[in-house]
């Protein structure tokens, strides 16, 4: 498959950058599975389509962390750091969700949000992120979820046999 080889770079450079990746559970489309030992998680994550000139790297991914029991925890690094007091929504179709955000980073509010943004996930072709940034112009940032699907399940798998 021709091409999955940019995206698998391309995830494993995002993933080389979180020093504490670990292992490596599979690539799917445009996702990455990964488990950690320290603390113990695993997660799905993905770039956005269009690369970013920030110092940081934008990524969405569902993390699961057995030994707090959290599973689908939805965490956001975004493209351009958020003007203040700017929303941040996460649109998958015609689902819209408020996420609560800090200077780069956004997540759902509470774990029933979280719940039904994977959901969402399962059965959308784009996940969308948009804000307004610190310059004042409005930024989106754009995920495919063709793979997210697979990539959760594997993480929730990598966890799932994990001693809690």
């Amino acid at each position: 498959m021709p091409g999955l080889k940019p995206y698998a770079a391309l995830l494993l450079a995002l993933v080389a950058t979180a020093a504490s990746a670990r292992d490596s559970l599979g690539v799917f489309e445009g996702w990455g599975a990964f488990r950690d030992d320290r603390p113990p998680r695993c997660f799905a994550i993905a770039q956005p389509l269009r690369r970013s000139s920030a110092a940081w790297k934008p990524f969405a991914s569902i993390a699961f962390w057995p030994t707090i029991g959290a599973r689908n925890q939805l965490h956001i690094r975004l493209s351009h750091e958020r003007g203040q007091d700017a929303p941040v929504v996460l649109s998958i179709g015609d689902r819209r969700f408020a996420l609560v955000a800090g200077r780069v980073d956004a997540w759902a509010p509470d774990a029933r949000t979280d719940a039904a943004i994977v959901a969402a996930m399962r059965n959308g072709g784009t996940l969308r992120v948009t804000s307004r940034g610190k310059n004042g112009g409005s930024f989106t940032d754009s995920y495919r979820l063709r793979g997210a699907a697979t990539a959760i399940d594997a993480a929730a798998l990598g966890c799932g046999r994990r001693r809690r």
